[in-house]
Formats: C-alpha cells, sequence, structure tokens
C-alpha cells in the first residue's frame, strides 16, 4: 500500500470516541479534587499562621536535622548494597545451608517492623551489655547513631538483595549460554555482560527502596537521633505551633519528588539505546 493511500485512510477514518468515565477514573478524579483541596488548605493555613520568627528560629535546625538525614540514609544505603550482593547470591546458591541462611536474613527482615528492629536494636542489645563490653562493641551500640544506621543497613540490605536476585533471574538464559559458549569466565561474563542489564531492570526498585528509606528514616527521631523529623518534633514541644510538621512534610515531599525526576532522568539516559 502506497503512502497516498495511509494518508486517505487516515483521513477517512473517524475520530476515536472518547473514553467513558469509568468507576475508576471517577474515583480518580475525586481522589485528585480531594488532594488539591487538602494542599490549597494547607497553603491558606500557611499564610494566615506564617510566623518569621519561629521560621528564622528553627530553619537552621531544620537544615542540620536534613543533613543528619541525609547521611543516615546515604551510609544505610551503601552499606546495604554491600551486605546484598552475598545474601543475594545466597539466595540464589544451590548449596542448601546458603540458600536457608540467606532466606531466612530475608524473611526476617522484610517480614518485621523496621522501627521493631530498631527498638531490638537500640532497646534490646543494651540487655546485653557485658557481653558487649568485653567484645570492645558497647562503645558502638550505645550510640544512638550507631543504632540507626546498624538498623536501617540491616533493613535495607534484605531488600535490595531481593531486588538484585531478580533482576539477574529476570535475565535470559540465553545470555550466559551465549557467554559460555565463547568461553568467558563466570565472573566476566557477569560483570560485563548481565549486571549491566540487571542494573537497568533494577533501576527503578532501588530509586524505590531509596526513597522508602528517605521516608522511613523518621523512625530514628524516637532513639534520641536529631535527624529532620527530630527536629521538627524539638520544634514543635517548643512552640506548640503545628506548622512545623508541615514544614517538615513540604521538605519531605521535595526530597522524594527531586529523587523521582532523578532516577527518570538516569532511566532515560541509560535506555536510550531500547528507544525505537
Amino acid at each position: 500500500m502506497s503512502l497516498a493511500s495511509h494518508v486517505t485512510d487516515a483521513m477517512e477514518r473517524p475520530p476515536a470516541a472518547p473514553r467513558p468515565w469509568t468507576g475508576a477514573r471517577i474515583a480518580g478524579a475525586i481522589f485528585l479534587a480531594v488532594w488539591v483541596l487538602i494542599g490549597l488548605t494547607l497553603i491558606i493555613y500557611l499564610v494566615n499562621r506564617w510566623n518569621p520568627e519561629l521560621f528564622s528560629n528553627y530553619a537552621p535546625k531544620y537544615m542540620q536535622g536534613l543533613w543528619v538525614t541525609v547521611q543516615l540514609v546515604v551510609i544505610s544505603m551503601i552499606i546495604g548494597s554491600l551486605l546484598s550482593i552475598p545474601i543475594a547470591y545466597g539466595r540464589m546458591s544451590r548449596n542448601p545451608i546458603a540458600s536457608s541462611l540467606a532466606y531466612a536474613y530475608v524473611y526476617f527482615f522484610r517480614g518485621t517492623p523496621l522501627l521493631a528492629q530498631t527498638f531490638l536494636i537500640y532497646y534490646g542489645l543494651g540487655s546485653f551489655r557485658p557481653e558487649l563490653e568485653a567484645l570492645g562493641l558497647w562503645t558502638f551500640l550505645r550510640e544512638a547513631w550507631y543504632c540507626g544506621i546498624l538498623a536501617f543497613s540491616l533493613n535495607t540490605a534484605a531488600y535490595q538483595a531481593e531486588i538484585l536476585r531478580g533482576a539477574i533471574q529476570s535475565i535470559p538464559k540465553g545470555q550466559w549460554e551465549g557467554a559460555a559458549a565463547l568461553g568467558l569466565p563466570t565472573w566476566l561474563t557477569m560483570r560485563k555482560i548481565i549486571a549491566p542489564q540487571a542494573l537497568i531492570v533494577a533501576l527503578r526498585p532501588y530509586g524505590n527502596e531509596l526513597i522508602l528509606m528517605i521516608k522511613g528514616s523518621a523512625i530514628v527521631s524516637i532513639i534520641t537521633v536529631y535527624d529532620l523529623m527530630g527536629e521538627t518534633r524539638r520544634a514543635f514541644s517548643r512552640s506548640f505551633d503545628f506548622q512545623t510538621y508541615i514544614w517538615a512534610a513540604i521538605i519531605y515531599l521535595t526530597i522524594v519528588e527531586l529523587l523521582r525526576h532523578i532516577i527518570d532522568w538516569i532511566e532515560r539516559k541509560i535506555t536510550k539505546h531500547l528507544i525505537r
């Protein structure tokens, strides 16, 4: 069929009928309208209750708390990514002992709340102070900051291990077979062929895990770490002004949106060769 025929058919084809307003679309529109109304209400509240003195007093503290939050999340994500490699290897191993231990680790840390894990480390390990002092670990574990990093690192390692395992196993076996046919060693096959493809698959889940860690980091404020939420609680306890929590919500929302756009940009860059 010629190009002119295609153009003629396109011109004669009737326009597509508008999509009907199904129950899901109506519910989505209502949900969006509710959030817009909530947002406008908060803006009006902040405008009417804006307290320049309160803001000038606590804005530096909020920035200090934000820096603590960033440090906590970045360090935990790095440690978790290093721990996730042997855990993911154990999950894929044919050795029943390694596979069982890795499965038990992932099952526990993904199946229990992060808050409970943080309490178990911060409060629970304190019950073994004599033993920890004998091992030289009490200096580390008596600090709430290090307990928070330990809890977050162990937790995210379980999630990252499953992300890594799923990404690797999503690569077709033909990739392995082709590399074996060329005589490539396993480590080189993983580094040059499997890992680059797996990381593309894992980028979005890794981004989601980072965002969840940012939001979950507020838990450490309960164990006396003055992160962003810790500074927010302190500001509210001294001012009893509800807008202190609104500031924190806006900061968290800004961070999440910034990370989301960065992840989208990275995904577009590394998948440019897949777009036709």
